[in-house]
């Protein structure tokens, strides 16, 4: 969310310039496209959650501004090239292999804090409501709708579906810390703070997916093995020294 604009027109130009060599490129056989866009980022100044497919969008940051700038670049090509397209606005993903270089997931963060000892710092209420996804369960729906979109397109009319992606059951960071201190046996060591990002951070994110609702009633990852999951994975990227310098910022 704390992106500079500068850093994401740079990614768009880089996206328009992908698809463009896409369309350039001979067509040997049919295919479909993925779009991985941010719920978070583009309905955080709506104010009346939960947010469905229908909801308006009103970002307040530049990173959510440049997602809705990406999809409508990923529209306007697949209407030129007849691409059918899926376009996923995705919730708070968590799970192995995150790139914690990076001052986000904060679920990660707080488990490389307990593994560290190196306190963590928060910059949002507590009461905040995230919906945390298991990126393994994200990753199986994103095939499934894909298999639906294919299934449901025709030569004649491809066309682009816009699906929220998410478990569909919002929590609080209060609730996330009283379960990795459950997991743990102690309380993570955190430090609240402030912070000019928490101004583009909606407090409540709860969401609800209104397109192919059968394809969400499926069986998803507990979160207590969803975290020890994680956990483990950082606990071995930690031994081999894959994990770097800790960042104990989270925002």
């Amino acid at each position: 969310m704390g992106t500079s604009a500068k850093a994401l027109d740079l990614e768009l130009v880089a996206l328009r310039e992908t698809l463009a060599a896409l369309a350039a490129a001979p067509r040997g056989h049919d295919g479909s496209f993925f779009f991985a866009s941010s719920a978070g980022g583009v309905y955080a100044g709506v104010g009346t959650p939960p947010y469905d497919e229908s909801s308006p969008v009103r970002p307040l940051a530049p990173y959510g501004k440049a997602k809705l700038d990406a999809e409508a670049l990923v529209t306007d090509w697949s209407h030129e090239t007849g691409m059918p397209t899926l376009i996923g606005r995705i919730s708070n993903l968590y799970g192995p292999g995150q790139n914690l270089a990076k001052a986000q997931g904060l679920i990660s963060q707080i488990a490389r804090s307990h593994l560290t000892g190196q306190p963590l710092s928060i910059y949002v209420s507590l009461d905040t409501l995230r919906d945390y996804f298991f990126a393994p369960d994200c990753a199986d729906l994103i095939v499934a709708a894909m298999a639906r979109l294919v299934q449901e397109q025709s030569a004649s009319s491809p066309g682009v579906v816009t699906k929220i992606l998410a478990s569909q059951r919002a929590i609080t960071i209060g609730a996330v810390l009283g379960e990795m201190r459950r997991i743990f046996k102690r309380s993570p060591r955190i430090v609240l703070g402030a912070s000019s990002v928490s101004a583009v951070q909606a407090r409540d994110l709860s969401l609800r997916s209104r397109v192919w609702p059968d394809l969400d009633r499926r069986s998803l990852t507990p979160f207590p093995v969803g975290v020890a999951t994680t956990v483990a994975d950082l606990l071995r990227r930690l031994q081999v020294g894959a994990l770097g310098a800790p960042r104990p910022q989270q925002r």
